[in-house]
């Protein structure tokens, strides 16, 4: 695995351990291990029971994060701050949505820090004017009550998205397409079911096989896609033999260069 990013998530004033363990799970599955708490409501915040429980494989985090005094003191190394806040009413830096300001702040020289205010105040103004940016994550104007841990792990994702995103891995591979071939011996394997059905009128078929063409080409079927309604379209036959189907002529239903679709092979 690479190594974490050196982006710095700063929470203040934290009181409640379950949801530093969150932050922390948040966090890390975005690839950020940088976590400093700043004057927390208890010390050991990032030890507790219920923090090491909320982290869920994230205690490495909880493990090697820093606790201090101050927000001076959890500055070192950073050159932009961002705090989760509105813009104070007289005056502050500029407030943006997450995506709009980190498309012009990724890929700079920045070390970029976040800064999290505590669960129920939020951030004081003081600390605000000392950020560059302010982030508030729209929300609906009716509601916009986030928890910490939530609001860590949107952020987390729209500068990991900005970073350039992981790659999303596919857990299966891609199926293999029915061929146009295989189709058109489908279509009549088809067509003799549906006229035993007495569906399809021979004499007056009304373009329902060519509009059943192109629906089939809209699904792309897959090979085993086009095996299961082979399948069908056998069962069909097996409970209508043919000459038990009054008014039914024989109809060939072999393509060029195709075996007859009642002995093709089924998978």
């Amino acid at each position: 695995m690479d190594a974490p990013d050196a982006t710095r998530f700063i929470l203040i004033g934290t009181s409640h351990p379950a949801n530093v363990g969150a932050a922390a799970r948040a966090m890390k599955v975005m690839g950020f291990a940088d976590l400093v708490l700043v004057a927390p409501r208890h010390a050991d915040v990032h030890r507790r029971d219920e923090a090491i429980a909320m982290a869920s494989g994230a205690v490495d985090v909880l493990a090697s994060a820093r606790v201090v005094a101050t927000l001076t003191d959890a500055l070192d190394g950073l050159t932009f701050l961002a705090a989760t806040a509105m813009t104070p009413r007289d005056f502050g830096p500029p407030t943006s949505a997450p995506r709009e300001l980190f498309a012009l702040v990724a890929g700079g020289p920045h070390r970029v820090g976040f800064v999290f205010g505590s669960e129920r105040f939020g951030l004081d103004n003081d600390v605000v004017y000392q950020c560059h940016a302010c982030v508030s994550i729209p929300t609906q104007p009716g509601y916009g009550s986030l928890n910490l841990a939530q609001a860590v792990q949107l952020i987390a994702y729209e500068w990991r998205q900005a970073l350039g995103g992981f790659p999303v891995v596919a857990r299966t591979t891609d199926p293999e397409l029915a061929d146009a071939a295989a189709l058109q011996g489908l279509l009549a394997h088809w067509e003799d079911a549906l006229i035993r059905l007495d569906y399809l009128d021979p004499k007056v078929p009304r373009k329902l096989m060519s509009r059943l063409n192109q629906l089939a080409n809209r699904v792309e079927l897959t090979h085993d896609e086009l095996q299961i309604l082979r399948g069908v379209a056998r069962a069909i036959e097996k409970a209508l033999p043919r000459n038990e189907v009054a008014g039914t002529r024989p109809v060939d239903i072999g393509a060029p260069g195709l075996p007859d679709a009642g002995k093709m092979p089924s998978r």
